[in-house]
């Protein structure tokens, strides 16, 4: 069994604050100040260039790509990280569509996230060869999967209201129409229980600052199928993913396996954050993670439903459908999210009207959930949130 009160313990929060937006950000594990610390002046302070090879930064993007991998069910040496996940996504679609030539549409959904469907639309108009981005509502996927389709790019989690895809039962039908198939876990690493290998999924990518608690702009990372590591053709030659990077050939070779997908100089001081962050998990069960977040989400379903009537739930009522997180809408959703993290409680606001709020047991347990929606219910019963304060958009959301 998870011990949640030692987890709460590795984590820096502010006094006073109920911190319910780690889908967005994840908080400061109090290990990860010292870890940083320690590489500036120990490794980049004392080793300068050195590091690349006597503090092992050359091999932290692979090292620490089979720590993230053993959190989405992805064996050694099929995930590497770096660069920003926009850029991964780039690289698995080019990848994904040169595998599968014959065919030109790419299918996605309209709960992906717009920077998805951004890179892939950047990226059919650079082939401009034909290609087709098809968007469809989220329950209409399987029924739109056949035999036009090349790839399907999905995310697992949607980053408005939690709705939940079954990546096994979408990949099964995208691989028997022909199709290949793409994840994106940004709001599935680290909240919930996720096996890439055991769906087969061919391509996976996430960030690592949500429930990875890396830190804002922490780097990116992609998952290759084993059955694609020799053939994937990496759209982004970088340095970086040369097979062998020092012997300064004029030609791009491409690394082998996972290596390939390099592309970039490693953001080293980033990445000792994020291998410190990854210390969180040890000894802990993603299924206790699972089980306890479900409870937390519906236990919040129930108290904002008995005492704020004015709020609609947005996110699935049934627990095993949606992520780490549950959405509520209302018309003032901008004002009364601001009046919330006035007084302590930090969620955040997606447009047009969704108040977004995660649930992540390893810091958050009931007594927070509760005091939570007090705060909320108090709020709303008095009309706090109506000040022109809490109306000015600021450029964050």
């Amino acid at each position: 069994m998870t011990d949640f009160k030692r987890t709460q313990s590795l984590f820096s929060l502010p006094a006073g604050v109920i911190y319910l937006d780690g889908n967005s950000l994840g908080p400061l594990p109090a290990t990860v100040t010292a870890r940083v610390q320690r590489m500036m002046t120990e490794e980049w302070g004392e080793l300068l260039i050195r590091g690349w090879n006597s503090a092992g930064w050359m091999v932290q993007p692979r090292r620490i790509g089979d720590r993230i991998g053993r959190l989405i069910g992805a064996p050694d040496g099929t995930v590497v990280v770096g660069d920003t996940l926009s850029i991964k996504v780039y690289q698995a679609l080019a990848s994904a569509l040169a595998l599968n030539p014959s065919r030109r549409v790419v299918l996605s959904d309209s709960g992906n996230f717009p920077s998805d469907l951004y890179m892939a639309e950047g990226l059919l108009k650079t082939l401009d060869r034909g290609h087709e981005l098809k968007v469809v509502a989220p329950e209409e996927v399987e029924a739109a999967i056949d035999d036009t389709i090349a790839v399907t790019m999905l995310t697992e989690v949607d980053y408005r209201t939690g709705r939940l895809h079954d990546m096994a039962a979408l990949t099964r039908k995208a691989h028997d129409a022909g199709a290949l198939a793409i994840w994106d876990l940004a709001h599935s690493a680290g909240a919930i229980p996720v096996d890439v290998s055991g769906a087969k999924a061919d391509f996976a990518v996430g960030c690592t600052y949500k429930y990875l608690n890396a830190g804002p702009g922490a780097p990116a990372f992609i998952y290759v199928a084993p059955k694609h590591a020799e053939t994937a053709r990496p759209a982004l030659s970088g340095w970086m993913g040369h097979q062998s990077p020092f012997a300064f050939d004029l030609d791009y070779r491409p690394g082998e396996g996972i290596e390939r997908m390099r592309v970039g100089t490693p953001p080293v001081i980033a990445m000792a954050a994020l291998d410190a962050a990854l210390d969180v998990w040890d000894g802990v069960s993603m299924d206790d993670v699972r089980k306890a977040s479900i409870t937390l989400g519906d236990l919040f379903i129930r108290e904002v439903e008995a005492r704020c009537p004015e709020l609609t739930l947005a996110s699935p009522r049934d627990g095993s459908q949606r992520g780490s997180q549950v959405s509520f809408r209302h018309d003032e959703g901008y004002a009364i999210m601001q009046a919330l993290i006035a007084r302590g409680v930090i969620g955040d606001f997606r447009a047009p009207d969704a108040l977004r709020f995660g649930f992540t047991p390893l810091y958050i347990g009931e007594a927070e959930v509760r005091a939570a929606v007090d705060v909320l219910a108090d709020i709303l019963a008095n009309r706090r949130w109506d000040t022109a304060e809490y109306r000015k958009r600021a450029l964050v959301t």
